[in-house]
């Protein structure tokens, strides 16, 4: 089997094993990603074929025209205060389901879904999980266009190797749903987590960081021959078993 569709295939079954979870009646908050359309998808299925009423919170333009195309309703982020479910993939989750994200550059909007979830999961499959966060996936930032010189300043400052992220299919930087630049910050080093979080988000100009600390309560991770379900509780112990 050819690694590509292997790893499509783990996906699949994570996406799927995490639409099972949404419940009639749910708003759900729902993610970025390619992990993530295979959730929405079965939510589509779901909607159309079991007739299961819910109200999606998209996070990125992308999610938004996918369920509007498979008739799951959506209401706006920022009319919404809380949210039943949420569900998000990751480029990176550590044991204690910390994550980074924003590869699709949507973190910022994406963290505000998650803070609003009483419930967060994160669902990949087994290369997203790490011992440590951002030693082979950059931590990604959300910068106003204005404070770009005055954040790689900043940033070279704090150890990082900071690089503006450029568009594929377009000439320039890759620009936000919210309009702004994003940052890949590349460090050689381990980083305490929410210390540098914090050190980040004092840097004027900086909307938001992709590091999600503390947020999620479960991740879904899929293997060859399982589902692995890492979980947390308040005293920081951790938990895993396998569906």
């Amino acid at each position: 089997m050819k690694a590509g569709s292997y790893n499509l295939e783990l996906k699949e079954k994570v996406g799927l094993a995490a639409a099972n979870l949404v419940q009639n009646g749910m708003t759900v908050g729902i993610g970025t990603g390619s992990t993530v359309e295979f959730f929405i998808r079965e939510l589509g299925r779901r909607v159309k074929g079991e007739d299961l009423n819910i109200k999606g919170i998209t996070t990125s333009h992308q999610s938004k025209i996918l369920c509007y195309h498979l008739g799951i309703p959506v209401l706006d982020v920022g009319m919404t205060d809380q949210v039943d479910l949420a569900v998000d993939g990751a480029d990176e989750i550590d044991h204690s389901l910390n994550a980074i994200k924003g590869g699709g550059a949507a973190h910022t909007i994406e963290k505000i879904v998650a803070a609003m979830a009483q419930q967060f999961i994160l669902i990949g499959d087994e290369s997203k999980l790490v011992d440590h966060l951002g030693l082979k996936f950059p931590i990604p930032i959300e910068v106003i266009p204005e404070a770009m010189s005055l954040v790689l300043r900043r940033t070279k400052a704090i150890g990082a190797d900071p690089r503006i992220r450029m568009a594929v299919k377009k000439d320039g930087p890759v620009i936000s749903d919210n309009g702004n630049f994003i940052i890949d910050l590349y460090f050689k080093q381990p980083q305490t987590l929410p210390q540098i979080n914090n050190l980040l988000l004092s840097i004027p100009g900086v909307i938001e960081t992709g590091l999600f600390i503390g947020m999620a309560s479960k991740a879904f991770i899929a293997g060859a021959e399982s589902i692995k379900i890492l979980t947390t509780n308040k005293e920081g112990g951790n938990q895993a078993w396998e569906m």
